[in-house]
């Protein structure tokens, strides 16, 4: 019976969402370095504790706490364009859950990490707490 389920419309509520389409996010590219170590597997973690981006529905921002870690492969992210990267979100419109699969894309494709964990434990609005995380290993041959 739970297998087939017919849902319902979306935006029953007729809100207008206005969410940033992600070819127009102008996001600050994500930059580089070799990791001189290739091959030998460390951890290497950040918090970001800024993080803002603004609510499709509301237009309020939404603030949230990133973390991410992950093990390089050949490259490792720099943390300068990494810091603008995030910061240019504040002006987009943008889902939490779609967030953190934006973060991962950009992420994979600019340091093809190992492993990546990525975390966005976003604050409480309307009674209501939200945590999203997304997790990618690389496939070997």
């Amino acid at each position: 019976m739970l297998d087939e389920i017919i849902l319902p419309p979306e935006n029953r509520q007729n809100l207008d969402i206005r969410a940033t389409p992600r070819e127009a996010m102008s996001l600050y590219p994500l930059d580089t370095f070799a990791y001189e170590y290739a091959g030998r597997e460390i951890w290497v973690e950040f918090e970001i504790p800024e993080f803002t981006a603004i609510c499709p529905f509301s237009d309020f921002p939404d603030f949230a706490v990133i973390r991410l870690k992950y093990i390089p492969n050949e490259r490792c992210i720099e943390l300068k364009s990494l810091k603008l990267y995030i910061n240019s979100f504040r002006e987009i419109k943008v889902f939490h859950e779609h967030v953190i699969n934006i973060l991962m894309e950009d992420f994979v494709k600019a340091c093809d990490p190992l492993k990546v964990e990525i975390e966005g434990d976003f604050h409480v609005r309307g009674n209501i707490k939200t945590v999203v995380r997304a997790s990618y290993t690389k496939e070997l041959s």
